[in-house]
């Protein structure tokens, strides 16, 4: 079995009894950053756990490995930096080839930034899309802005960087400047904040901003 396990966004505490569970029995775990999951093993006291590093550049030659384990009758968990793997994350590729040589697989739900982002917006959500991380190269982004300009009665969900978040709302206020936007910041965390307002208004506020982020607009 290949169980996908969702794991705190942030507060540690943001764990199911289930996945506990699971990340304890599991024969072997697969860990996108192998550090954070032996933090959340050692606060549950999950002892003498094989962790092997799962990521965007060993994805390939790890994941055949994992497929022959589980061939063999092996129980998989596969965790990601935060949150549900497989959103924004080599999760896929895995889930992917175990389908194609069908092998069950079973999701441990459990805690998403952009869900949890989404439901403390304010913001309209009948109707939402998920797009991963905005564009890094310039044109591309202004190329999605404008798209989403055009666009009515949907909210989007974008993961940005710290790094590149000023940038964005200047291009954003010169583009959607009357859209309305909620930036999430450090969810579950000590420093958790929501920035809400027009775009607009969000760019003349904002300076500088650190930490994990999800944007929404509508």
């Amino acid at each position: 079995m290949l169980y996908i396990v969702s794991t705190p966004i942030g507060n540690l505490k943001d764990i199911t009894l289930r996945a506990v569970d699971t990340l304890r029995e599991a024969d072997l775990i697969l860990a996108e950053d192998t550090r954070r999951t032996k933090i959340l093993l050692r606060e549950y006291m999950i002892k003498d756990k094989e962790i092997i590093s799962y990521n965007d550049i060993n994805k390939t030659r790890v994941t055949q490995k994992a497929i022959e384990l589980l061939k063999q009758g092996k129980d998989l968990a596969l965790v990601s930096d935060s949150g549900t793997p497989g959103i924004s994350d080599p999760g896929f590729y895995l889930v992917r080839e175990a389908v194609k040589y069908n092998i069950q697989i079973s999701p441990i739900p459990g805690p998403t930034a952009i869900i949890s982002a989404l439901v403390c917006s304010g913001l309209p959500t009948d109707k939402f899309g998920f797009f991963g991380f905005l564009p890094k190269k310039e044109k591309k982004l202004r190329d999605v802005l404008f798209w989403i300009s055009k666009t009515e009665n949907l909210t989007f969900i974008y993961y940005e960087s710290p790094h590149r978040i000023i940038r964005t709302l200047r291009l954003m206020d010169e583009i959607i400047p009357e859209k309305n936007i909620v930036i999430a910041r450090e969810l579950t965390k000590k420093f958790e904040e929501f920035i809400r307002g027009k775009v607009k208004e969000v760019y003349q506020k904002v300076k500088k901003l650190k930490g994990e982020i999800v944007l929404i607009i509508n």
